[in-house]
């Protein structure tokens, strides 16, 4: 896969971003081995160092746990991962309503326009 980064925000919180997402989205599946620093840093041409900040803010959010000599894995704790994609699905959505919102939209109006679309 080819990762283009912006320069909107730091590449380790995109990276974040990143893993989370394939975590979420099942890409990556609960207790699934994931890549090393090493292989991270060359599949997303990025310093080992900034893949290490990532990866230790995942097991500080517990999203991937180390086992010593094993190496790092998503963790086998589905309720976290339920709680970290409905806090990437709301994030979204109060990021949608606030561009509607500046567009002159009501809740209601766009309750409407959402249920005649779906």
């Amino acid at each position: 896969m080819n990762y283009i980064f912006d320069n909107e925000r730091p590449i380790y919180l995109q990276i974040v971003d990143i893993i989370t997402n394939e975590i979420i989205s099942g890409v990556l599946k609960p207790g699934e081995k994931i890549n090393s620093v090493r292989e991270y840093a060359l599949i997303m041409k990025s310093n080992p160092n900034t893949v290490v900040k990532a990866l230790a803010l995942l097991e500080d959010k517990k999203l991937i746990i180390t086992e010593r000599t094993n190496g790092k894995f998503v963790t086998s704790d589905l309720e976290i991962i339920k709680k970290y994609k409905e806090n990437v699905f709301l994030e979204k959505v109060n990021q949608f309503m606030k561009e509607i919102d500046q567009m002159g939209y009501t809740k209601e109006e766009i309750i409407k326009i959402l249920k005649e679309e779906l």
